[in-house]
């Protein structure tokens, strides 16, 4: 299975990223985020639009 990773900025905290992750999830994309490395690691190769869609919404962006 092929991973996609992405810089994420805007995130404050631990919970910014496990918003990302559950907003994520609720549109079937597995994905694990982290607050630390400011990444997203997305497993699958879900559209990169639909992605950067969910992540803004959530009230971040993507690098």
């Amino acid at each position: 299975m092929s991973k996609q990773t992405y810089k994420v900025s805007g995130m404050h905290c631990v919970s910014c990223a496990t918003m990302i992750e559950l907003d994520l999830e609720d549109a079937g994309i597995k994905a694990k985020c982290s607050y630390t490395k400011e990444t997203l690691e997305i497993e699958g190769s879900p559209e990169k639009n639909k992605i950067i869609e969910i992540v803004k919404k959530s009230g971040y962006s993507i690098k």
